[in-house]
């Protein structure tokens, strides 16, 4: 390992966290302001999940490639690579205009993330070794729970008091500062055993096979089962059935199918997918309820999931050591359960209350129930596998919780969307409304309770709204219990986890 200073390693330490943090401020920040820009852009519902999964899908589908391209091309290089991608798409996504260049902009700046999520921790560990490599690592942990608790806060009140826009542009001089040190301070470092060509046909079907699924997912809700959408979807499985052969075929995989050979990798794996999954419906849907629905400003939005990462950042070291000394199988099947109680109740409250008996218990215990699993599973990954496979296992873990998400708000999406429906279309039938009225609210519930009903004559708007309203939180709750049973079915995995750790298929 190359000489290092200490200023250059202080210094290389906090750029990687600024770095990093870009990412993760951007997962949480975005959420909170996509009832603002769906209002600003007239958005539908179909525009607010693609502006979440465009970002996802790249994230998902690149974030091993980006991690392999550091590797033999160089961590630094690919680290500012994606510094720059992300911030200028970033920019790009403050100006738009449109929904359309919105989620154009967020598929870029989740192509940069790509290549700077992984660059982040690899180049820490090239930095740093021995003993201060855990602490470095540790400090860039818990750095990033501080930010990804308040990154929702600060952007709420972004929001509220300046623009949507603005959780954007606030990328800016963050990465000025990353790049400046990066350059200033930050040692070029790669792996020189890696000479292989990168897994470009397993990257493209695995961007256009998730693409065609999440594409004809998304459709699906607004045009129904049409030959076109049967045909994307089929299309969808079939590249990524392709994938899958690529991957047994190559000589160097971007997801090594043998590590699957290990049940215990397996079943983590599965367990990841099940249960971030339900977890991403949380940080999409509840922002949309507590301000379009429970009138929440964008600043008290944010805050409203503080007591996650708090109990997430609290309680991570204590259960980080609950495989050594339990095992794998109880925290990975306790975790799950009591995620799925925290998702069960967010479908508790209706309209109006107090925070502290409505949302508060079901952020507590969802928080509780992550803060059980999380530190379990990345152990549990990380010794099933040899130490040499331990950088690929990573990747894959993390390639899998966006994945997740990106399913996820895709498939509950066609649950929200339907279930919405089946409440508000009675509703608004029993009001006999105009013929025009109704054709102009018609044109409006496509975006949920996002809909604007100033055309309704005034004496019978409230009863519209609130019909509207009703119904989202009926829709909200059979989501958020569907999330639930998501979460259950992850706790099956964990119960069919072996009980030691270390364990091998």
């Amino acid at each position: 390992m190359t000489e290092v200073s200490a200023a250059s390693r202080r210094w290389t330490l906090v750029a990687t966290i600024l770095g990093s943090s870009l990412s993760f401020i951007d997962g949480t920040v975005v959420s909170v302001a996509l009832p603002a820009l769906q209002s600003d852009l007239r958005a539908t519902i179909t525009d607010v999940q693609w502006i979440i999964e465009a970002y996802a899908l790249f994230l998902g589908a690149l974030i091993l490639v980006g991690g392999s391209l550091g590797d033999q091309f160089g961590r630094k290089r690919m680290f500012v690579a994606g510094v720059v991608v992300f911030t200028g798409a970033s920019i790009a996504c403050g100006l738009a205009g449109s929904t359309r260049v919105l989620i154009q902009a967020r598929a870029i700046q989740g192509i940069g993330a790509a290549f700077l999520v992984p660059g982040s921790l690899a180049i820490i560990s090239a930095t740093f070794d021995g003993p201060a490599r855990g602490r470095a690592i540790g400090t860039w942990s818990g750095f990033s729970a501080i930010t990804t608790a308040a990154g929702p806060i600060a952007g709420g009140w972004l929001i509220e008091h300046v623009s949507w826009r603005m959780v954007f542009f606030i990328n800016v001089p963050i990465a000025a500062i990353v790049l400046w040190l990066s350059r200033r301070y930050m040692h070029e470092s790669r792996d020189a055993s890696r000479r292989s060509r990168i897994d470009a046909a397993g990257a493209t079907l695995a961007v256009l096979g998730l693409g065609a699924v999440v594409d004809a997912l998304l459709e699906w809700p607004r045009v129904g089962a049409t030959a076109s959408i049967v045909t994307t979807l089929v299309v969808g499985i079939v590249l990524l059935c392709g994938f899958v052969i690529v991957e047994q075929r190559v000589a160097e995989p971007m997801v090594p199918l043998g590590l699957f050979e290990s049940r215990t990798f397996s079943l983590a794996n599965l367990l990841r997918l099940l249960l971030y999954g339900a977890l991403a419906v949380v940080f999409w849907l509840v922002p949309l309820d507590l301000i379009q629905i429970q009138h929440y400003t964008p600043t008290a939005a944010g805050a409203a999931f503080l007591p996650f990462p708090i109990l997430m950042f609290v309680l991570s070291r204590w259960s980080g050591g609950l495989v050594s000394r339990i095992g794998s199988r109880l925290p990975l099947t306790a975790g799950p359960l009591i995620t799925a109680a925290g998702l069960a109740l967010y479908a508790w409250p209706g309209i109006g209350g107090s925070y502290w008996t409505t949302f508060l218990p079901a952020v507590a215990v969802l928080g509780l129930g992550m803060a059980v699993v999380v530190a379990p599973l990345t152990t549990t990954v990380m010794t099933c596998v040899g130490a040499d496979h331990s950088g690929v296992a990573s990747g894959v873990n993390n390639a899998v919780s966006r994945v997740a998400g990106l399913l996820a708000v895709a498939l509950l999406g066609i649950v929200l969307v339907r279930a919405f429906e089946a409440r508000v279309n009675p509703a608004l039938d029993r009001l006999t409304l105009p013929d025009a009225a109704r054709a102009s609210l018609d044109r409006e519930l496509p975006r949920l309770a996002g809909a604007v009903v100033d055309s309704i004559a005034p004496a019978s708007r409230d009863a519209v709204r609130a019909a509207i309203d009703e119904s989202f939180v009926h829709a909200f709750r059979v989501v958020m219990i569907a999330a639930a049973l998501v979460a259950c079915a992850a706790a099956a995995a964990g119960a069919f986890m072996p009980s030691a750790a270390a364990s091998r298929a």
